[in-house]
């Protein structure tokens, strides 16, 4: 499969840009930028063809128009840094409704939640948009598995994808046409539409331990399979037990792809991080292909200094989740 690159679009070009806003936040300020920094590159791309560009995203689940959850701090925190990265100033402004953008440099979009149209993929959301741009540019993984009207403008516009978006669905195909056996995948967190994805995850994965809130639900699920590993969890049904946590190991130590999505316990509790504290120690010890995803796994290898040594954190999980199991996502 071969994705178009921002490095092909035209020069002069008014582009939709479509990037990953939704940042954690506390008290109307940007917590960590990362999200916002990985589209830096196609950015200067798209400027130094002196493209004029609209981001458009999203922040959290608004119903509605939710004033705290407005993008203008992230469009304030983002653009000091692309003035930086540029090493330049930009002509920029902030947009409260859907409007013309040639003026401008870097025009950011209000969160396209606020819109019922976004997540209704209404073909009339971001027409008069649409009519004034020339191409669409998508930078946006952690959204790529959701049929909304921001990811699917590529079926309006000529397509291209933005840097970090090849970069990582290369990265997780890899995985799936051609993966280093034994892979171990490693399921947690308490959104059980995880599990819907066992039966496809069984058919890819020598091994698939389950932790967090997840064994609580097997009973639903009843999934009972020789590759899979439900944890016992501890009395409470916080954490893993000791013995869950020396099984995790055990299959972590045979394991030459590790996938890795959820925390393993309530990681909010600070007496409830043990699991996944030496799951998360083990997988950054091991001399595997590792991908991880999902806020809490993340903060996890951050919180224990082993981020540097996981060879993919990705976007998100949902979307990690369909490319592994289908090969492909709505967004292209």
């Amino acid at each position: 499969m071969q994705l178009r690159s921002v490095v092909e679009v035209p020069e002069n070009s008014k582009v939709i840009l479509k990037m990953d806003l939704d940042v954690p936040m506390h008290e109307g300020k940007v917590q960590d930028a990362d999200r916002l920094k990985k589209t830096l590159p196609t950015i200067s791309v798209l400027l130094k063809k002196h493209c004029n560009i609209c981001i458009v995203g999203h922040l959290g689940r608004p119903n509605g128009n939710d004033s705290s959850l407005s993008l203008y701090p992230v469009y304030q925190t983002l653009i000091p840094f692309i003035e930086q990265y540029q090493k330049t100033t930009i002509r920029h402004r902030f947009i409260k409704n859907i409007e013309s953008f040639e003026s401008y440099d870097v025009t950011v979009l209000e969160n396209l939640r606020f819109w019922e149209g976004e997540e209704k993929n209404d073909p009339e959301f971001l027409k008069p948009l649409i009519q004034v741009s020339t191409c669409y540019v998508n930078d946006a993984m952690a959204t790529a598995h959701r049929k909304h009207r921001s990811v699917l403008l590529f079926k309006e516009l000529p397509a291209y994808y933005g840097l970090a978006f090849i970069s990582e669905v290369e990265k997780i195909l890899a995985v799936v046409h051609n993966p280093q056996k034994p892979m171990t995948i490693i399921l947690g967190g308490a959104k059980e539409d995880k599990l819907s994805y066992l039966p496809q995850l069984i058919s890819i994965a020598d091994h698939i331990c389950i932790g967090g809130k997840l064994p609580m639900l097997n009973d639903k699920c009843q999934m009972l399979n020789k590759k899979i590993f439900w944890a016992e969890l501890r009395e409470d049904k916080l954490d893993l037990s000791d013995k869950d946590i020396k099984k995790f190991k055990e299959v972590i130590a045979l394991a030459k792809t590790i996938i890795w999505l959820g925390a393993l316990g309530y990681f909010e509790k600070e007496d409830a991080r043990k699991g996944t504290r030496e799951i998360a120690y083990a997988i950054g010890e091991s001399t595997a292909y590792t991908i991880i995803a999902g806020g809490d796994t993340e903060a996890s290898v951050s919180d224990i200094g082993v981020e540097d040594k996981i060879k993919l954190i990705a976007s998100g999980g949902g979307m990690l989740l369909d490319l592994l199991t289908k090969g492909t996502l709505p967004a292209w």
